[in-house]
């Protein structure tokens, strides 16, 4: 009876808080974009939800248009300049703009999104403990600069500069699949790295 009780707990508890989750966030962005949802439903005469996606529908758009025109030569040149505008105007502008764009921008600039999943010696080559790191930036001498996240919040974590000798990339592995076992606590960590001796 325990094991069928834990087995429905495991089925229904993923998806609970699943929807918690989306619930949250909907009512975070309803409650941001309620000024323009007011405007549509006294206008339009529509109930409240369907003012909220109305809403939420045209900001998509408008997101989807500001990006294509930002690509353009046009859209270059005023996004620069207005970029130069906010970074004086707003200080913080530019760190929380780094920020976003180390985790949805170019993949080719992001390590969060192509970088290379590695095993890092932190403590030297003697010592044959070893933890799950991410390659975020390497030097002109050949040293690493890697990212180690902490379970089960990968997004916080420390960064360490090490030698050539002390990481072990592992080109083969996702930077997902390597973020799921920081989320599971290590889980999965001895079949994401094989055989290796190092790897718990």
């Amino acid at each position: 009876m325990k094991k069928i009780f834990i087995g429905g707990v495991m089925v229904l508890l993923p998806v609970a808080l699943l929807t918690a989750a989306f619930v949250w966030v909907f009512r975070f962005v309803t409650d941001l974009i309620r000024p323009l949802t007011t405007l549509v439903v006294d206008n339009l005469g529509l109930p409240e939800l369907v003012g909220h996606l109305i809403v939420i529908a045209v900001i998509l758009v408008v997101c989807f248009l500001i990006g294509g025109f930002v690509t353009t030569g046009l859209g270059r040149w005023i996004h620069n300049r207005f970029d130069r505008y906010l970074v004086k105007l707003a200080p913080g502008y530019r760190l929380i703009k780094a920020t976003l764009e180390q985790f949805f921008g170019d993949p080719d600039s992001s390590p969060f999104a192509s970088g290379e999943v590695a095993l890092v010696k932190l403590f030297g080559t003697d010592c044959p403990t070893s933890v799950t790191a991410l390659v975020t930036s390497r030097h002109p001498n050949g040293d690493f600069t890697v990212f180690v996240p902490t379970g089960p919040n990968p997004t916080s974590g420390l960064m360490y500069h090490l030698k050539p000798d002390q990481v072990e990339l592992h080109p083969e592995i996702k930077v997902e699949e390597m973020m799921r076992t920081i989320i599971a606590c290590g889980a999965g960590t001895g079949k994401l790295f094989g055989s290796n001796p190092d790897t718990p």
